[in-house]
């Protein structure tokens, strides 16, 4: 089975055997540990909940799994990593169809409370950028706003002879050096 890097790290869910959660997680971060995968394999998580119950009289905040029988882990998809996660003991699958793991959307992500990691940008409102992809492209613009929350900015391009605020994602623009 090839896979092809996409040359970015992304999230797949691996489902378990309900309650080996915690159990899968050690054991794919301690055959990482072992293999020296940590370049391959980033992240593994059980994504978890606080809930507050009333027990003998006593309010008690406990964890509660939000996705039980499934691990999220991010990783580059090779055939390494596949098969670290594919073999690890509790590990039935992965989510997606059965010859190829399916990467989790943005969308998908944020709906799960699962956390980017903060993007770090060199970026600032005053730049000038060029837009490398999207509808826009070959264009230039003037950044006005930035919103690191979202990963996108306001660009002012200039088109037909007149300024349009856009919205662009980081990875759709490139800052021009100033020589």
């Amino acid at each position: 089975m090839e896979y092809e890097n996409s040359g970015q790290a992304e999230w797949y869910v691996a489902h378990t055997y309900s309650g080996y959660e915690n159990k899968v997680k050690a054991s794919i971060e301690a055959t990482v540990e072992n293999r020296h995968m940590e370049d391959q394999i980033l992240e593994v998580q059980v994504p978890v909940q606080e809930v507050v119950e009333t027990k003998d009289g006593k309010r008690v905040v406990r964890e509660k799994k939000l996705f039980p029988g499934y691990v999220m882990v991010k990783m580059f998809m090779t055939d390494d990593s596949w098969y670290v996660v594919r073999n690890t003991r509790g590990v039935t699958g992965f989510v997606g169809p059965a010859s190829k793991p399916v990467p989790l959307t943005k969308a998908e992500l944020k709906n799960m409370g699962i956390k980017q990691q903060a993007i770090q940008i060199d970026l600032e409102v005053g730049d000038e950028v060029n837009v490398v992809d999207g509808p826009f492209e070959g264009f230039a613009g003037i950044i006005e706003e930035i919103n690191l929350e979202k990963s996108k900015v306001k660009v002012n391009i200039s088109m037909f002879g007149r300024e349009t605020p856009t919205e662009l994602e980081f990875e759709q623009i490139q800052k021009i050096k100033n020589t």
